[in-house]
């Protein structure tokens, strides 16, 4: 097949090495050519181009036509698809590409959960930020070298109770890696088969209302869709014991966050955080600074690796693709 790739400067802010590298992979099974649109303006189509991916422009009947040959496309306005263009291509019998999930920036976002849990439980960011000062502050001491703080649940992952809302794609790999450190794991998730529990090293509880109740890390994790906004109820946040560390790397709307905050503030519960209620933070919220939380910037999903990840979970999918040849990806730019 002659496959062309059109790249907007929008899906170059939100995924900057993936139409490179997507153009690497289809190079191995198709004749490549990427194209870089000027702004919003889209380039003269071609009646040689049967496959196409439309990354992040704007597409339509107009556009379309200028591609007579087209037998498959996969088209994306950056993070999803737009139903009125999907409609149009089934219209005209033209074969959508779609990403089987979103499970490519799974391993993104569990392994920055797993580090925001251990930053907590260590204290790492204020320490760090303490060391700054000099010594007087960060190299001072409740007892030799310690600085777990004994109000909140601290120190190492292993022994923790850890309770996770959801056991998916991002869910069943963070129960891995804590189970792995030795983490006594429970998780709720009445849509995930049996065996995402198996794998993960997790119990299954049935009953939502009772993970948290004895929980030392607590972790909603589920995705966020209309299903889920509000799924961890204030009363279920009350449920959890004073001195838990709460971890939030998905939406911060699947929580009653009203409650969440209201018991951070009151120094009740530790919270290690890459998503908020309200994005980005004011420089005055109340979360900032203090020494029960931690937070950054809803970064989780981004790296480079879901980048390359979001490339080859299309191409995995075409006849001809072999993984084995596929070439490196090209990891620096210097």
């Amino acid at each position: 097949m002659t496959t062309r790739i059109v790249t907007f400067p929008r899906f170059d802010e939100i995924w900057p090495v993936s139409a490179e590298h997507l153009a690497r992979l289809l190079g191995t099974i198709d004749e490549v050519e990427i194209i870089r649109a000027e702004g919003d303006r889209p380039p003269a189509g071609s009646p040689q181009v049967d496959r196409l991916f439309w990354l992040a422009g704007e597409l339509g009947a107009e556009q379309l036509d200028e591609y007579p040959a087209l037998v498959e496309a996969f088209t994306t306005r950056g993070y999803s698809s737009d139903p009125a263009v999907d409609a149009l291509l089934e219209e005209r019998g033209i074969r959508r590409i779609a990403h089987p999930s979103e499970g490519y920036w799974g391993q993104s976002v569990s392994e920055f959960a797993l580090g925001l849990t251990i930053a907590a439980l260590r204290g790492i960011p204020r320490r760090s930020e303490l060391t700054l000062r000099g010594p007087g502050t960060g190299w001072e001491y409740e007892a030799e070298q310690l600085s777990d703080d004994l109000r909140f649940t601290s120190g190492t992952v292993a022994g923790k109770r850890v309770r996770i809302v959801g056991a998916g794609n991002i869910a069943s790999r963070y129960a891995s890696f804590v189970s792995m450190l030795g983490a006594d794991v429970a998780a709720w998730d009445p849509f995930a088969s049996e065996p995402s529990f198996h794998r993960a090293g997790a119990r299954r509880e049935w009953q939502l209302d009772e993970l948290p109740r004895d929980a030392d890390i607590f972790v909603p994790m589920v995705p966020h869709t209309p299903a889920t906004v509000g799924l961890v109820t204030a009363e279920l946040i009350r449920a959890i014991p004073d001195g838990a560390l709460v971890v939030m790397v998905t939406r911060a709307a699947i929580c009653d966050t009203v409650e969440l905050r209201r018991r951070v503030l009151a120094d009740e519960l530790a919270l290690a955080a890459d998503v908020f209620d309200v994005e980005p933070l004011p420089a005055d919220d109340p979360l900032l600074g203090r020494s029960n939380v931690v937070h950054t910037p809803h970064i989780a999903g981004r790296t480079v690796d879901a980048g390359f990840r979001w490339a080859e979970a299309l191409v995995e999918q075409l006849p001809g693709f072999d993984p084995s040849r596929a070439p490196a990806p090209a990891r620096l730019r210097r």
